[in-house]
This record gives C-alpha cells, structure tokens and sequence, in this order.
C-alpha cells in the first residue's frame, strides 16, 4: 500500500508539469531542439514553431531570443529553470528549447494557458477570502 501512495504522488507531480512531460515527447519524437546555437538556426531556417526560454536565463540571452523571434514571427515563452528545461528532454542544463512541431507547440501554449488561468483563479479567490 505504501508503494501504492509514492506511486500516486508521482502522478500528481507528473500532472502538475504537463508542459515538462510535452517537450519530453518532443524530444523523442525529435521535433524539440535544444541550445542556444541550434534553437537560433531553427529560427533562422523557419522551422521553430515555438521558443521557450529558461527564466533564469541571461539578460543577453533573452534579449537574444526575443529580437530573433519577434523579427521571424515566432512565439517565445519565458517558463522554467535551465535545469528543469534539460531535466524535461533528458539532458544538462538548457537556456532555450525550440518545439519544431505545430500539434506540440498548440498544447503546450493551451497548457500554459490553463496554468496561468488556474493561478489568477486562486490569486482571484484568495484576494476575495482575504477581502482585498
């Protein structure tokens, strides 16, 4: 029964990082680059269909990105650690990730989407409880 409950919670946890467990099957399906280099010549060459960059990554790196992305008219997000981004494709560290597929891109943004209404929804509830 114990092994029943860890087993659950990593469920849960597998749930709570849908976007981490999307750019790892992208990445097994090989349409996710990773780095800074090749996320660029997958901008460049018109095949990124969506560019997420670590939070933590460097000023100049995601100043980088943004002037890259906006002037090929690609979506960047700012989600995650570097670790957490290499972590989610099996590898080291990643400041950036490229998502080369048009169905995979969709469901990340929808998930990130979900996520970011879930969290005004609880901010929205505890703003109300709290009277504020």
């Amino acid at each position: 029964m114990k092994c029943m409950i860890l087993w659950k919670g990593s469920l849960n946890s597998l749930g709570q990082n849908k976007v981490f467990s999307l750019l790892g099957i992208a990445m097994r399906g090989r349409n996710l680059v990773s780095g800074e280099h090749q996320t660029l010549e997958a901008v460049r060459k018109g095949s990124a269909v969506l560019v997420i960059v670590a939070e933590d990554a460097s000023d100049n790196t995601r100043k980088l990105f943004s002037d890259k992305c906006s002037f090929y008219s690609v979506p960047v997000i700012r989600y995650g650690t570097k670790e957490s981004l290499g972590r989610a494709i099996g590898k080291d560290f990643r400041s950036s990730v490229c998502v080369c597929d048009t169905g995979l891109a969709d469901a990340i943004i929808r998930q990130l989407e979900q996520d970011n209404c879930g969290i005004a929804a609880r901010r929205r509830d505890r703003n109300e409880r709290d009277g504020n």
